[in-house]
């Protein structure tokens, strides 16, 4: 199924068909994320839940509540059963705007103070410990799951989203006004090594990802557009809009071989693009709940 994988088509991706369907949570979802290794599929509810699924048998394996602190944005860790999730409630009283969470048995194994407003944007080192989280404080923090002290701050301008690079030597930054910044991940006190200007949109980020080739960046804004980036020069390949959905941040993402674009908004609908011809393959409507895709192909 992996080398399947790498030789995605328009048909291949035109013959997606729903598998199974989740919807045992209550209010909006406010994130997901898929472990780098397992079959695992996290999510963070409006419902202060956190629930684990096993996306290749289809099933619910795990669900926790945090009524304390609520739940917003999520990653794994390298473990399979361990996440990272800030918190809703509490900020300005407690500052613990990020925990290091055991799904195993539904433990906090680390409280991350620093943060004076909402986090926005998580990311997990591909190779280490070492996590970023960018926060409506106008700062980006980077930690280590082993320690509960910040090792790093950068002030930013405006809303920040951040990124690692699928080999975790290069990290980026993007901010509104469509600046994006690229730093080297072990010497990022020096500075951004380069930074792009995405002309044409100075709307804020809602999130910035790398293509697993590493060539590609997909930069999503507020405005609801999403570009394609040459992630050396900063050039736009392409970009596209979607539907506009108040108050619902719209995320994106690439296919595995970096050909397709694939992105969710608040108005119900998922669409897919090919990046090499620009044109719509896919779309489909759905409404609060989690649908997981099978290619009929396999």
């Amino acid at each position: 199924m992996t080398a399947s994988l790498t030789e995605l088509d328009d048909d291949l991706v035109r013959s997606m068909a729903i598998g199974a369907v989740f919807s045992d949570f209550g209010g909006m979802i406010h994130s997901i994320d898929f472990h780098r290794k397992d079959d695992l599929l996290v999510t963070a509810s409006e419902d202060d839940s956190v629930r684990l699924y096993d996306i290749a048998n289809a099933k619910l394996l795990k669900s926790t509540y945090h009524k304390k602190h609520g739940t917003d944005r999520i990653c794994f860790t390298h473990h399979p059963s361990s996440v990272i999730c800030s918190s809703k409630y509490t900020l300005e009283s407690t500052g613990e705007s990020l925990r290091y969470l055991s799904m195993y048995d539904n433990r906090c194994l680390r409280y991350f103070k620093g943060h004076k407003q909402r986090v926005v944007s998580l990311c997990m080192s591909p190779i280490n410990d070492s996590f970023m989280s960018g926060s409506l404080d106008h700062s980006v923090r980077i930690w280590d799951l082993r320690v509960n002290a910040c090792q790093g701050i950068l002030h930013l301008r405006g809303r920040p989203a951040v990124a690692y690079d699928q080999q975790g030597l290069v990290f980026a930054v993007a901010m509104e006004g469509g600046a994006i910044k690229l730093f080297d991940s072990r010497s990022y006190d020096k500075g951004p090594f380069d930074t792009f200007l995405v002309g044409g949109d100075t709307a804020e980020v809602c999130d910035i990802k790398f293509s697993n080739d590493g060539k590609s960046m997909l930069l999503t804004t507020t405005n609801n557009n999403i570009y394609v980036l040459d992630a050396y020069g900063g050039e736009k390949r392409c970009g596209f809009s979607l539907e506009p959905s108040p108050g619902t941040p719209i995320e994106a993402t690439f296919t595995p071989d970096g050909k397709y674009m694939v992105a969710g908004s608040g108005s119900g609908t998922m669409q897919v693009w090919s990046i090499e011809t620009k044109n719509e393959v896919f779309s489909i409507f759905y409404y609060n709940m989690i649908l997981l895709f099978f290619l009929k192909k396999f």
